[in-house]
């Protein structure tokens, strides 16, 4: 891959010097050797070589300066040359021969440089055709001029004409051309003169010629999609992956989707905060765009559900769908969205929810993002939902719409509902009772209803509370009228909130959304007092309004909320009441005045031609007396009444300007005229030379400013357009120092331009002007501050420009300016209403135009008049809503030339000065048309012009091609009318046919027009072109229409050179939106002169006679192109699919083939049922076509069905609108000769080249190793092997890299080779795919195989490090520095091409600065391989073999070229196109195959191009071809998984199988169908027998199983065989990377590589290959690669495998016969349904390997069958816990305590939960427990993921399988025995990745689970672990609080391991657990009273108990004493 430059020869130069060039590419210079004391001529003839590793971008360039001297700061510039790369990289090839130029970019005269420019690609690719012959006839005619070239410019000039067309055909083809805008008429317009285009049939129907250069912009602005309101479908697919942090104890949580009307929710995850859902959702919409992107999307958390309702919300998250449409791909990919609390946002994230959200529509398909980072997606700060530059944390805000009052509302219906209602209600009013209703992020407010108004006054606010930046785009607005049954819509609005506020911080200048106050005008349907109004969807704002429905005043404010006191913090909406808003408050009060004058009205269709018309032209209301509106703005001053004092002079002043408005002051009709006809096709108003004016006088709001402002940016930015295409043409024309020069002059005057915006507008910026808002303010600021920006670096750019390289480098920096230009041209709030000009027949509206008042208004300052003010301009009306869709808006209901011109009353007479001159106007003052101006002067209502001049119209129709079938045979009969003014001439009609050739000259004579001859001249009248198709009884059928000007003479002009006669050009045929085709014609329109000058009239032409037609001129020669014979050669191969025509199948087809008026015929197929191939496939025939490419015919195809007696019967057709792709430009051999130069050179260097870099790389080592005693590298050539180092002398290690990947692998363990399977392959294909973005990488080689080279390299790299280190130790402490290689291999820029290629002088001089490189010193690898090599060296496993994952069709990708290199498909169509969106499938009749060449004859003699096949074209384009004879066929299909499956059940699942057709032949897979899954992994391999070409087509479908109802079809995808198995990429079988014999990775194709090489080079007629000892030559080219084999048994041997398979896997180095071959592959399919056709329904991986039955057996079929998944147990030991918070309080004691217990599950707790028993009363948060969890589950070690498989219900049928991260939850308990048991704390550990314990309770805190502070360990590697982890829980304000610590031991087994030594729960047998010593106080008090006085009272009160016994006692012996005292006593006193 390489860019090649032969240097020839410099001439011209002037003295004798020494010459040297200097060449310049990508930064990197060369230098040519010195040419001693050279004269004029400096003979160079060298070459320079550039490798490359990436492809060349089109705007790169090539520099050569040629100096004069040989010493460097002697030399002196003669010249410098930059060379534009865009063709080369097209051709491959390019010779250039053009002049030097200057340091002032002036031409060096005389001078001339020759050079060749070769260009091999990576992928092989030579661009497209049709451009390198474009430009090697451009070579052909500089070789062919005088030295200097100096017709060059010439001929350049025409090339860049010709490139024009192409460039604008190639577009047209490519599809339909953007939508048009639907708020304002779609305007045309070609330059800025008077005659300007308004034309309804929108901008989406600009079929006149466009200038190359304007449609060429667009390319420079970044491409946005139009919002349009036209239905389709669209997707919204949302899959919910997880949540984390839900704040909450112990929920079950689950997540509720809202959008729209839609709900869906997901399964409820019990008794976690931290749920895994992994859930897919799909919603359905057929809808507008519009509608679609302002859907809210809401994702709810609930904590569980309820009987009753959906349970406690948790959190919240809502944005629009244009949010996540404006997304790159229009996807959100594994994003995080923060929940908040509705009801309190002060609460801050209640959690977070990772999703997907992807929006597809028609077209589009799913594109998944490159994960550069696995851990980069986990972390949640980094992955919000949210688009760029919005922050996390949203602030609560209050967005506030105030709404003032409404004027100019429609009256309700007056007619019979008017009555009804009045019958009903008793109310007699006739107004409506309108109200305001506001939407906004979900949240809908309104105000209060005011009855009976149509003027109604409110003064109310509407307050939102939000988050902000809110993530919703609009706000909508609806003025409703308040109904009994059902309120009706009277006007829609929206703000968009982009665009009326600004995120920019630097200099502060952003701010946060504004609006207002000002008027918002409303538009909708008219008013036509109907039953049901037919256009109601406009007054919703679906569509473009056609009417004025009046107009609210109101304002929009957003405030960031600073006290959550407001609201509690609560999202919500509140209302309340403003104070009137001043008269002046939105504007000073101004009378307006809007004249227009009809010039002329023609094209009036057939359906409005049979009653009188006259024409309406309304501003607002004013001027609307269709509807009884006329006066009603007028006279209701009512409004203004309630205004304060300070303002009621103005309004006062308001109430004078429009009660003086009478019906006098407002003519707003013509009068009615009758309609006349020419020729019974249109009519037309015959006005003569007087032209009917209007004139309206208005009264609005003055906000002419913000009109000015706009149409001043507009015109800077059409100024810069215009600049920056002609330098883009001047770049493409070759006259590149002209370029230069534009660029400058363009840059200037945009800088200019600039200046004079701030000029005009520097004033505005202080002080108070009534209606100013602060929205117009900041806009101001930002605009002046933005284009002040720009003017500076525009004039940076002016200096700095000073060659072509810098044009190319800054016109994309230019053309960013233009786009941000364009983003201040869109003014968000309403100035003056909009223009409406309706055609009235018989009374009725029937068509109208909608004009913008900013392009008509005018001003004193020319910059801020609109484009169309003063200006006559042509306006196409069209039918109003709903009317004007579809086949009925094809028609245009007239067409008229008018002049328009809006501004002050007082300004008026300026109108005058702007109409044509040339006009006179009856001054008669008692004509009631004319009213007085100020000064006098008469408005006219009719202006006369009397002098005219008689023209003719010569219309040139050459021809026009791929136009629409109109007929139900897939044809048409095609004529044109050209329709000038009234006039409108026909060609003749062709038969069936979409490509005719009129050859016609059509003349319209004596055509008077009035206007004078220089303007005509200057602005020619628009002529349009109308192509019909004729049907059977004289009926047309519409087809399309072009637009085109004519090119004028005047009488006085001779008929010469230069701009006559005219050469055709080619016209855009549009039907509606749609492209009709193209048409190629010029058109002259001819001054008649006086007798006198009929010299200067063109000659005349003759007529020829033609058959059935009569007579016809022929286009005249001078403008008819020039013919040159060329030969068609056709391969006709064969036709497919053919279906029945009327009940039959086709047996006999034949196909035609037409070019030029030509047919060739192929050999009738005998029996298309027994064999569809012609039998002769080969013919050609010889035709005349033009010269110039661009004016090439098309090429009809056409499939006939043979029958008997020579009767034949249309099958299909198919037109190729463009042949150039077909053409074939043949080489001659001056750039052959270079390349063999090249090639010889490459060749000598291949032998040389490892000897002359081993000996440089030893003495530079050796050299800088004895300098400072570092360790260099030496390489060894010739081998696999490492490369030595050397250190005085002596080898101390032998690598390059040492990988950290590698010393995991090594520690840990590689599994064996023969554990490995094709899934391995998979899993790390998937791994590397991760690290690549595929989007920008080369489809052909997702992963490059550099990279895949160096992995599998890597570990035996690593052997030899191990190795050699020890052998050869010497000197440790010697620094030796290891590059990482981890981010090396993923970078394919940097990678080595292969294992033993040498790095550059810089890493031996330096450390290499490749990016994330790690820098190992010697003693630190000595340290790690020490720690490794105590177990000896044992040669580690080779890394797996990976394969490439295409992400879309194989087909697709850019190097395969669809598999159509010389076998292409044609599809034939039978039936008419219905329209703009009939996509139908079943116009597709059936396939032609073949091939088509085109060539001139003869062939140049020194031609050496050859053919596709290597044969020489002279005998044939398709020599060498296989042969089409049927072929048996064995197919294997490997369907590997499907993803993101539409959902095709009720419950948002699907249960997919699949269904294989080929032919007849079908496979059902239906009995193994997946319950209830969306991501399907099938693993399915299918084989069936196919005859080609019989059974060629492949069907894949994915079905949905049901049980009861039949089964729904999910998608399907179909794969044309045939071409694949024919193609030269060779696509049988994939080429895997490696050879092997056997294991997973075994040759499965049953050729080897060395046969297949074999085949390759005698199919392509080259010599065989060339075997060495390590190197093969194949063709001239060298490849090395490793020799031997490892054999099943370990054995080595030698094999040549390697070395085939490395010559194949470079087979596209191989010049024109080579190509990219296909690799070892897994591709992605599109699915697709039929019945929703265009709409992705899901994607399936697969891949096919083709084998024929007539070569040897193939090998069994790869095992692909789904892993299994591996049954494990997990053994879990609680052994104790501590510092457990203390939940209770002792009943009797009060202290603190708790009764603790651990629960712990694995799958779910509803499926294995476990837990411990209760350890009773603990006072210290101490538990012991010493209890084993058993948890037995399945897992797959690839996924990562636990296997779940189980009924969802007790009435499901099937089992379904879900997955799941393997995540350990415990959770510690406090038990209550009579209340719900208090949750205390929890823990989750994910056992692929969980932090290690700690070794003691101590250690054991919250740092422990802070990931990155911990070491990391996985169970699976691990087996077993013991330690401490904390219990924890999340706080109120999300922090986490630690409430205990756990001891736990976990031990991982096999299933086998767990069956020998198996373990019971608990502390069960076998090998029970000891019982925990727990205290003594540890048990259940009721349960044990005696344990309960002994450890509860007398442990605590024993003292106290002692105490009242002895009290107790006391008392007893005192009461004893007491009692017994009087006895003793008496005893004792009688002695008793």
């Amino acid at each position: 891959m390489s860019l090649i430059i032969n240097l020839k020869v410099v001439t011209g130069l002037t003295g004798h010097s020494d010459r040297v060039a200097k060449v310049k590419f990508r930064g990197e210079s060369k230098m040519s050797r010195t040419l001693i004391n050279a004269g004029s001529h400096a003979v160079f003839d060298e070459i320079f070589e550039w490798p490359i590793a990436r492809p060349i971008d089109a705007q790169e360039s090539v520099e050569i300066n040629i100096f004069s001297g040989a010493k460097v700061y002697s030399r002196k510039l003669l010249g410098t040359f930059v060379c534009l790369l865009q063709h080369l990289i097209q051709d491959g090839f390019v010779s250039v021969s053009d002049c030097l130029i200057d340091q002032n970019n002036l031409l060096v005269s005389h001078t001339n440089l020759s050079f060749d420019m070769t260009y091999n690609a990576p992928d092989g690719s030579v661009g497209y055709k049709w451009t390198q012959s474009e430009f090697d006839k451009g070579r052909e005619t500089f070789d062919d001029e005088s030295e200097y070239g100096s017709d060059a410019f010439a001929s350049r000039k025409m090339m860049r004409s010709v490139v024009h067309l192409m460039g604008s055909r190639m577009r047209h083809d490519g599809g339909s051309s953007a939508a048009g805008s639907s708020d304002t008429a779609s305007i045309i317009s070609e330059s800025s003169d008077q005659m300007d285009i308004i034309s309804d049939i929108c901008l989406d129907n600009v079929a006149y010629p466009v200038t190359p250069k304007r449609s060429r912009l667009q390319e420079l602005l970044p491409k946005t999609e139009h919002v349009s309101h036209k239905q389709q479908y669209f997707t919204i697919a949302i899959t919910v992956i997880e949540a984390r942090q839900l704040v909450g104890l112990n929920m079950d949580p689950y997540i509720i989707i809202y959008l729209d009307d839609q709900k869906k929710s997901t399964a409820t995850k019990e008794s976690t905060n931290c749920p895994y859902f992994n859930e897919y959702f799909v919603f359905d919409f057929f809808t507008s765009p519009a509608q679609c992107f302002d859907k809210t999307i809401k994702l709810e958390a609930y904590q569980s559900k309820s009987v009753i309702g959906t349970g406690k919300m948790i959190g919240s998250f809502k944005c629009d769908v244009s949010m996540i449409y404006n997304q790159p791909d229009h996807i959100f990919y594994h994003k995080w969205a923060i929940l908040m609390d509705p009801s309190d946002i002060g609460a801050g994230p209640m959690g977070y929810v990772k999703v997907d959200i992807a929006v597809l529509s028609k077209g589009q398909t799913l594109k998944i993002p490159a994960i550069l980072n696995d851990d980069a997606e986990d972390e949640i700060e980094a992955n919000f939902l949210l688009p760029d530059g919005v922050p996390a944390e949203r602030q609560l805000s209050t967005v506030t719409v105030k709404v003032y009052k409404a004027e100019g509302l429609p009256k309700t219906n007056a007619g019979v509902l008017s009555n009804v209602k009045k019958a009903l209600t008793g109310k007699k009013q006739d107004f409506i009772d309108p109200f305001i209703e506001i939407s906004f992020v979900g949240l809908t407010g309104s105000t209060s209803i005011q009855e009976h108004q149509y003027c109604p006054i409110w003064n109310e606010s509407i307050t939102f509370f939000e988050l902000f930046p809110v993530l919703c785009r609009r706000m909508r607005i609806q003025l409703k009228d308040n109904g009994s049954m059902s309120n009706t819509v009277v006007g829609t609005t929206f703000v968009d909130f982009q665009k009326i506020s600004s995120s920019a911080i630097e200099g502060g200048s952003g701010f946060l959304p504004t609006f207002g106050p000002t008027w918002v005008n409303l538009y909708g349907s008219t008013r036509d007092f109907q039953m049901s109004d037919p256009n109601y969807h406009l007054n919703e704002g679906l569509g473009e309004g056609i009417g004025y429905r009046g107009r609210v005043l109101l304002s929009v404010d957003t405030k960031p909320v600073l006290n959550f006191d407001e609201n509690g913090g609560m999202v919500t909406v509140e209302y309340g009441e403003v104070h009137p808003l001043p008269p002046s408050g939105a504007g000073r009060m101004e009378e307006f005045f809007l004249y227009s004058c009809f010039m002329d009205v023609s094209m009036i269709n057939k359906k409005f031609a049979d009653k009188p018309i006259k024409f309406n032209i309304s501003i607002g209301n004013y001027g609307n007396n269709m509807d009884g509106e006329l006066m009603s703005a007028l006279h209701d001053a009512d409004s203004d009444s309630d205004s304060g004092s300070e303002d009621e002079t103005e309004a006062l002043n308001t109430d004078k300007k429009r009660k003086k408005l009478t019906v006098e002051n407002i003519n707003s009709n013509t009068p009615i005229y009758a309609t006349e006809t020419t020729d019974q096709n249109y009519w037309y108003l015959k006005f003569g030379p007087s032209k009917p004016c209007t004139f309206v006088h208005s009264v609005f709001s003055d906000q002419r400013r913000r009109m000015y402002n706009i149409n001043i940016l507009s015109k800077i930015a059409h100024k810069m357009e215009d600049g920056l295409a002609e330098v883009n043409d001047l770049l493409l024309s070759g006259t590149k120092h002209r370029a230069v020069v534009k660029f400058r002059q363009t840059m200037d005057q945009l800088a200019n331009d600039c200046s004079r915006f701030f000029t005009l507008t520097k004033s505005l910026g202080s002080g108070s002007v009534p209606g100013r808002t602060k929205l117009d303010k900041e806009r101001l600021k930002m605009i002046q501050r933005e284009l002040d920006v720009i003017s500076n670096k525009a004039k940076t750019l002016t200096i700095d420009t000073t060659s072509i390289r810098d044009v190319h480098d800054k016109i994309k920096t230019a053309g960013g300016f233009l786009q941000r230009i364009h983003l201040f041209t869109n003014e968000p709030q309403d100035s003056l209403p909009d223009v409406f000009v309706w055609m009235l027949c018989g009374g009725k509206r029937v068509a109208y135009v909608r004009i913008s008042a900013k392009d008509v208004i005018y001003s004193l300052v020319e910059e801020e008049c609109g484009k169309f003010c003063g200006k006559v301009q042509t306006v196409f009306f069209k039918l109003p809503g709903k009317k004007g869709r579809g086949e009925q808006g094809w028609a245009v209901p007239c067409r008229v030339d008018m002049f328009m011109w809006l501004g002050l009353s007082r300004q008026k007479k300026e109108f005058l000065l702007s109409l044509p001159k040339g006009y006179s106007v009856d001054t008669n003052v008692e004509d009631p048309g004319l009213i007085k101006l100020q000064d006098n002067k008469k408005i006219p209502t009719m202006i006369s012009y009397h002098d005219n001049h008689q023209y003719i119209l010569r219309c040139h129709m050459y021809q026009a091609r791929g136009l629409i079938p109109a007929d139900d045979s897939g044809l048409s009969d095609p004529f044109a009318r050209v329709i000038f003014m009234e006039n409108s001439v026909s060609t003749q009609i062709i038969e069936e046919t979409l490509s005719p050739t009129w050859d016609e000259m059509l003349l319209v004579t004596d055509i008077p027009l009035y206007l004078p001859v220089e303007s005509i001249k200057r602005n020619p009248p628009l002529l349009v072109i109308e192509i019909f198709d004729m049907d059977a009884m004289s009926k047309v059928e519409y087809i399309g229409r072009a637009l085109a000007r004519p090119l004028v003479k005047r009488s006085s002009e001779p008929y010469g050179m230069p701009r006559f006669p005219p050469q055709l050009e080619w016209h855009c045929i549009m039907r509606g939106s749609e492209n009709a085709g193209e048409l190629l014609s010029r058109f002259e329109l001819l001054q008649v002169g006086n007798q006198g000058q009929t010299s200067f009239m063109p000659p005349s032409v003759e007529a020829i006679e033609k058959k059935d037609i009569g007579p016809v001129l022929p286009v005249p020669h001078g403008i008819r192109p020039v013919l040159k014979k060329h030969r068609i050669e056709v391969l006709f191969w064969g036709v497919r699919d053919l279906k029945r025509q009327k009940f039959t199948v086709p047996d006999h087809p034949r196909i035609d083939i037409e070019i030029g008026g030509q047919i060739l015929q192929s050999s009738v197929i005998q029996s298309y049922k027994k064999n569809p191939n012609f039998n002769v496939a080969i013919k050609f025939f010889d035709v005349d076509l033009p010269e110039n490419e661009a004016y090439m015919p098309p090429i009809t195809i056409r499939c006939v069905d043979c029958k008997n007696f020579g009767r034949t019967t249309l099958i299909g057709t198919h037109v190729i609108t463009s042949p150039v792709p077909f053409m074939f430009v043949p080489e001659v051999s001056k750039a052959i000769s270079l390349r063999e130069a090249i090639s010889a050179v490459k060749d000598n260097k291949n032998q040389s080249d490892h000897s002359d870099k081993l000996a440089k790389l030893k003495s530079l080592a050796a050299q800088r190793s004895h300098q400072n005693g570092d360790v260099y590298l030496n390489m060894d050539a010739n081998t696999t092997d490492l490369p030595s180092v050397e250190y005085k002398g002596k080898d101390v290690m032998s690598s390059l890299a040492l990988n950290r990947d590698m010393i995991k692998q090594l520690e840990e363990g590689d599994p064996d080779e023969t554990n490995l399977d094709w899934w391995s392959k998979y899993y790390a294909s998937v791994e590397a795919m991760k690290y690549m973005d595929v989007s920008k990488q080369d489809p052909l080689d997702p992963i490059p195989i550099d990279v895949l080279e160096v992995e599998a390299h890597l570990p035996e790299m690593f052997y030899q490090l191990q190795k050699n280190t020890f052998e050869n130790m010497i000197k440790p402490e010697i620094p030796l520095y290891l590059p990482d290689m981890t981010q090396l291999e993923r970078q394919s820029e940097y990678a080595p091409s292969s294992i033993g290629a040498s790095t550059d002088e810089t890493l031996l001089m330096q450390k290499p600065d490749f990016p994330g490189t790690r820098w190992m010193s010697f003693k630190d690898a000595l340290t790690t391989l020490k720690s490794v090599a105590k177990e000896g060296f044992k040669r580690p496993q080779r890394e797996t073999v990976k394969f490439v994952i295409y992400c879309s069709e194989l087909e697709n990708q850019a190097g395969f070229r669809g598999f159509n290199e010389w076998l292409m498909s044609f599809p034939l169509y039978k039936g008419k196109k219905l329209g703009e969106d009939d996509d139908r499938m079943d116009r597709i009749v059936g396939r032609f195959k073949g091939g088509i060449k085109i060539y001139k004859i003869p062939f140049p003699d020194r031609m050496v191009s050859k053919t596709v096949f290597g044969f020489d074209p002279n005998n044939g384009m398709f020599q060498g071809i296989p042969s089409n004879e049927p072929s048996n066929v064995l197919i294997r299909i490997y369907v590997v998984k499907a993803s993101d499956l539409h959902p095709a059940d009720l419950n948002g699942k699907a249960d997919p199988y699949l269904v294989l057709k080929i032919g007849k032949n079908k496979i059902s897979d239906r009995d193994n169908y997946i319950s209830k899954c969306l991501n399907p992994t099938f693993g399915k391999v299918f084989e069936l027998e196919a005859i080609f070409p019989h059974e060629s087509t492949l069907s894949i479908q994915v079905w949905d199983w049901d049980f009861v109802s039949k089964d729904d079809l999910i998608g399907e995808t179909m794969i044309d065989l045939e071409n694949r198995y024919y193609t030269r990429h060779r696509a049988l079988c994939g080429l895997s990377r490696h050879y092997a014999e056997y294991g997973y990775n075994t040759w499965r194709d049953p050729m080897k590589p060395t046969q297949i090489l074999v085949k390759v080079c005698k199919d392509l007629k080259i010599e065989p290959p060339v075997y060495f000892e390590d190197t093969i030559m194949v063709n001239g080219k060298t490849y090395t690669a490793k020799t031997e084999i490892e054999d099943e048994d370990g054995n080595v041997k030698a094999t040549k495998e390697h070395l085939a398979l490395e010559a194949l896997h470079h087979w596209y180095d191989q010049g024109t016969v080579g190509c990219a071959l296909v690799p070892e592959h897994v591709e992605t399919r599109t699915l697709y349904n039929p019945e929703i056709s265009g709409v992705e329904q899901g994607r399936i991986e697969l891949w096919i390997d083709m084998f024929p039955m007539d070569q040897p057996p193939p090998p069994p079929p790869v095992n692909i069958a789904p892993r299994e998944p591996k049954r494990y147990e997990l053994r879990v030991i609680i052994w104790n816990t501590d510092d457990v918070i203390l939940e209770d309080d002792a009943f009797f004691t009060g202290e603190k305590m708790s009764d603790i217990y651990v629960k712990g599950w694995l799958k779910g707790v509803q499926w294995d939960l476990q837990q411990t028993d209760i350890h009773y009363r603990s006072l210290t948060g101490e538990g012991n427990f010493n209890w084993r969890y058993v948890f037995p589950f399945e897992y797959l070690c690839a996924e990562q993921q636990i296997v779940i498989t189980r009924k969802d219900s007790f009435f499901s049928l099937d089992h379904t399988e879900y997955k799941q991260p393997p995540k350990l939850n415990l959770q510690v308990w406090d038990a209550d025995h009579f209340s719900a048991d208090d949750f205390l704390g929890a823990l989750v550990l994910d056992l692929r990745r969980f932090p290690r314990g700690a070794k003691n309770p101590k250690k054991c805190n919250l740092n422990l689970m802070d990931d990155g502070k911990a070491p990391m360990i996985s169970i699976f590697k691990a087996r077993r672990v013991r330690g401490w982890w904390p219990f924890t829980v999340k706080s109120e304000m999300g922090e986490l609080l630690l409430t205990g610590k756990v001891e736990a031991e976990m031990h991982l087994l096999t299933a086998e391991e767990a069956e020998k030594t198996p373990v019971g729960t608990g502390r069960d047998e076998p090998d029970a657990l000891p019982k925990p010593s727990r205290p003594d106080n540890s048990f259940v008090w009721f349960m044990n009273p005696l344990k309960s006085l002994k450890y509860i009272l007398w442990h605590n009160y024993k003292w106290l108990i002692v105490k009242i016994a002895l009290l107790l006692a006391a008392i007893a012996i005192l009461l004893l004493f007491i009692y017994s005292m009087p006895g003793y006593t008496v005893k004792k006193m009688f002695h008793a």
